[in-house]
């Protein structure tokens, strides 16, 4: 389903991550104006959080992102269980962050829980589904594709609901639907609280990106961070433009950047990606 395009939007997904590294996970507005970033280009890390990484390297999103394309190569269905015995097994070496939910999943893997997933609500999981496209004969079952790989590291309802609603999202950016038009109809499928997290995004779309972003929040929780997503997709036509005033913003600029690329990327024929942006330190 969407062969052409699967490449691209995985692709596209780890070059904003890796463009999004070196400045990820600074919160500090001060920080981020002082830290002398070149923002058209790859930088190194500075937070402490990526020791050991270097410029065009990926975070553990990237990461993880890669290691779901790598092991869907050569298959055509997703068996969880066997994926979830193959991300245990990366991560028992992984030399990059283990963020929290990582940190529990592999605990409940240990003690054979079911499903292995840490109750988290981190939005960056939602940044790493394209991939499921390639073993997914049809939507319906890219969706269902979708539930059960969150499910492996995120175990919450509102991971999973947030995962139903991009999955959702990018089948419709993939036929070619606007985007706009696809948000406000697809928002109505959900509850009032998580419609309001979307309208937010919405409204925002005339206002100033970087006092939005900090406005909605900054960190990586899904409360803070779709309003935030939405914000992009709706205020911009640019992908370079769009990368750099949500880098700018500081935080969980990562986990944004990838949700909001592939869904941009999928609704356009032509790749925006900046040349100077792709000289990461992977093939995929």
């Amino acid at each position: 389903m969407f062969e052409e395009k699967i490449k691209d939007l995985v692709f596209s997904s780890l070059i904003v991550d890796s463009y999004c590294l070196g400045m990820h996970w600074i919160y500090d507005e001060l920080a981020l104006l002082e830290k002398d970033f070149d923002w058209q280009k790859l930088n190194a890390p500075r937070a402490i959080w990526h020791k050991g990484k270097k410029e065009g390297d990926f975070t553990h999103y990237g990461d993880q992102t890669l290691w779901l394309y790598e092991f869907l190569k050569d298959k055509d269905s997703f068996d969880e269980e066997l994926y979830s015995k193959y991300w245990y097994e990366k991560m028992k070496n992984y030399t990059g962050y283990i963020d929290g939910s990582s940190r529990n999943t592999v605990l409940n893997i240990e003690n054979k829980v079911s499903p292995s997933g840490a109750s988290s609500t981190d939005l960056s999981i939602v940044g790493r589904i394209a991939p499921l496209l390639k073993i997914s004969k049809n939507k319906e079952e890219f969706f269902i594709n979708v539930q059960k790989f969150v499910q492996i590291t995120h175990n919450s309802s509102l991971a999973l609901m947030c995962a139903d609603f991009f999955a959702k999202l990018l089948i419709l950016a993939l036929e070619k639907n606007d985007i706009l038009d696809s948000i406000l109809k697809l928002k109505e499928q959900y509850d009032d609280s998580f419609k309001e997290l979307i309208q937010k995004g919405i409204d925002s779309k005339n206002q100033n990106t970087f006092e939005t972003l900090r406005g909605f929040g900054v960190a990586c929780d899904i409360h803070d961070g779709i309003s935030g997503v939405i914000h992009l997709l709706v205020k911009y036509d640019n992908l370079k433009q769009m990368i750099i005033n949500n880098a700018k913003a500081g935080g969980d600029s990562s986990a944004r950047a990838m949700i909001a690329t592939i869904i941009f990327m999928a609704n356009k024929e032509i790749n925006q990606l900046p040349k100077e942006w792709l000289s990461i330190n992977a093939k995929i």
